[in-house]
């Protein structure tokens, strides 16, 4: 008999699993990470990131899987990175996990072999591609537009400075009230 709803058995697609409720979902925090990355080929990039992760608000009490439990997940992501300036950049990333095995807390094995996971691997992998084969193709999307310079728009910004019904007006000179009233 399960302790908890998170180690009862359900059912998905005729398969049989323990853990979160499929369709359920956590929020993330993460805090101050390190992300190192190393260019192997003109288009390739070998990296790596380690951070603790933390729970937005709280756990249910006697949910989730029990301290020390561990698991190996193979992540396809599509990352956006935008420069700010020369040090500073945004990172944006969207993608699927999979979980390919876990180690419960006390536990010295994993629930697959090295084999077990290479061969999930790629399975997974076979049937990402055939997905992105049967999606038909995306647009392609327009280079981000280059910001004009200002002085180039300084002109236009002043003739319709000058045509603009709104126009500010300046504030009139506040009167000092004499102290002999």
């Amino acid at each position: 008999m399960a302790k908890t709803a998170y180690d009862a058995f359900k059912e998905h697609e005729g398969k049989r699993y323990t853990g979160m409720k499929v369709g359920r979902g956590h929020k993330w925090q993460y805090d101050a990470g390190q992300w190192t990355e190393k260019k192997v080929t003109p288009d390739k990039w070998e990296f790596q990131y380690s951070v603790v992760k933390r729970r937005k608000g709280r756990a249910p009490e006697g949910s989730g899987a029990p301290v020390g439990t561990a698991y190996g997940w193979y992540i396809l992501a599509h990352q956006t990175v935008t420069k700010l300036d020369a040090n500073s950049y945004t990172t944006e990333m969207a993608g699927l996990k999979y979980k390919l095995a876990h180690k419960r807390a006390g536990k010295t094995t994993w629930s697959a072999s090295d084999r077990a996971q290479k061969k999930r691997l790629i399975q997974i992998l076979r049937e990402v591609i055939a997905e992105i084969e049967q999606r038909p193709a995306e647009p392609a999307r327009p280079a981000p537009k280059e910001p004009e310079p200002l002085a180039a728009r300084a002109p236009r910004l002043a003739s319709r400075r000058r045509a603009s019904p709104l126009r500010r007006r300046r504030a009139k000179p506040l009167r000092r009230r004499s102290s002999a009233a």
